[in-house]
């Protein structure tokens, strides 16, 4: 890439339209953007943190920004993300992953809803924003989001979300929720593959393949009734205590499934069985799970690590933007400053991801702990965001 990474960010910053008046405007979208995107990386989690980082750090911003009237007020970070058009910058969020990780490799998105549980307002009588995101598991890159809106479900905000990210050679994961064939079909349509749980919101689908499994593990068989061929993959963990024993069984027979037709793409159906032993008290929990898959060549093992990896989602994405953002805890609900918001979190965490260990470190470091070093050393801060050595002059106006 022959621009520096700073230069890309200014260009995306830069295409934000900017909500305000133009009379008496003293700092520019791009500027309040790049202050308040800096902010959430060094670990504020408001418009006020935001506004005392900046003040702490303006020799830092000067050197990247102009800032002609000094760093903007707390009152004009919520301004400006409470006015943004949330789709557009959603939009400049997805443009940013593909220019800065368009060679990102990896062959494993998962899709999974969150909400923003302190975004509700009872004086407006407004119900807390729910989105669903994508997520490559690999990189532990967030490559987009959609807000469910009011009055919908992550059944018709999934499809969206589909469209606007590429998902070509890519499979895909959705819990039970994304269980539809319209589902299925928009994401063989954009060539991409998927792995679908099956629960009781297909009861009959969910029986059958049940029924399937159980009849292909019987022991004693008539002759005329040969036993299925089937593959399986099979794990031990241990740690924490506890014996963890994962075994994936999958089968391409879709003689079972009545309206196999119906789901496009379909090539298989799947069966996992996970035991988990206390070796404390010495008991032994067991579950199970039904799935269904449109990639004719996946072996027992992947689908095994894609139904596995599917759970970052929650585990390095939205448990993390709880409880190192503080997302849930927040109580920015200003017009589309939560969303907004939720964006730049996503951001921050995306560079973070992403980031070199501080050199000084010799153990690896937590989100949290690069996010405090980011807000502590200048230095790492810019090589957190991938500056150039030499930043270039800033943009007039």
């Amino acid at each position: 890439m022959t621009a520096s990474r700073f230069d890309v960010l200014l260009t995306i910053t830069r295409d934000m339209p900017d909500p305000r008046e133009r009379r008496g405007l003293r700092h520019p979208i791009w500027e309040v953007l790049f202050v308040a995107l800096v902010g959430v990386l060094a670990g504020a989690d408001g418009a006020d943190a935001i506004e005392i980082f900046g003040i702490e750090n303006e020799e830092w911003f000067r050197r990247r920004c102009a800032l002609q009237h000094g760093i903007p007020s707390q009152d004009t970070f919520l301004r400006v993300l409470a006015a943004m058009d949330p789709r557009a910058f959603e939009s400049l969020f997805r443009r940013w992953v593909d220019e800065l990780w368009g060679e990102r490799g990896g062959d494993h998105i998962a899709i999974d809803g969150k909400t923003l549980r302190g975004s509700f307002d009872r004086a407006s009588g407004s119900n807390a924003i729910h989105s669903v995101s994508a997520y490559l598991t690999e990189h532990g890159l967030c490559l987009g989001q959609v807000r469910v809106e009011h009055k919908e479900n992550e059944i018709v905000a999934i499809p969206e979300l589909l469209d606007l990210i590429d998902i070509k050679g890519m499979t895909i994961t959705i819990d039970a929720m994304g269980c539809q064939r319209a589902i299925a079909a928009k994401i063989i349509d954009r060539r991409g593959k998927y792995v679908l749980q099956v629960k009781d919101n297909h009861p009959t689908l969910n029986a059958q393949i049940g029924t399937y499994f159980a009849d292909a593990r019987r022991e004693s068989r008539p002759l005329n009734d040969p036993a299925p061929k089937l593959t399986t993959h099979h794990e031990t963990n241990a740690g924490h205590g506890r014996i963890e024993e994962r075994t994936m069984t999958v089968s391409h027979d879709l003689s079972w499934i009545d309206d196999a037709a119906a789901w496009k793409g379909l090539a298989g159906i799947a069966h996992i069985e996970r035991s988990r032993s206390d070796e404390r008290t010495g008991k032994t929990s067991v579950e199970s799970a039904h799935f269904i898959f449109s990639d004719e060549h996946a072996t027992a093992a992947d689908l095994h690590r894609y139904v596995r990896d599917h759970w970052a989602i929650e585990n390095s994405l939205h448990w993390v933007l709880d409880m190192t953002f503080h997302e849930d805890q927040s109580r920015v609900r200003m017009g589309h400053a939560a969303k907004n918001f939720a964006t730049l979190r996503r951001m921050a965490l995306n560079l973070l991801r992403t980031a070199p260990n501080p050199p000084r470190h010799k153990k690896k470091l937590s989100i949290r702990q690069k996010r405090t070093v980011c807000g502590l050393n200048g230095n790492y801060r810019a090589s957190v965001l991938r500056l150039a050595d030499s930043p270039p002059e800033s943009p007039a106006g």
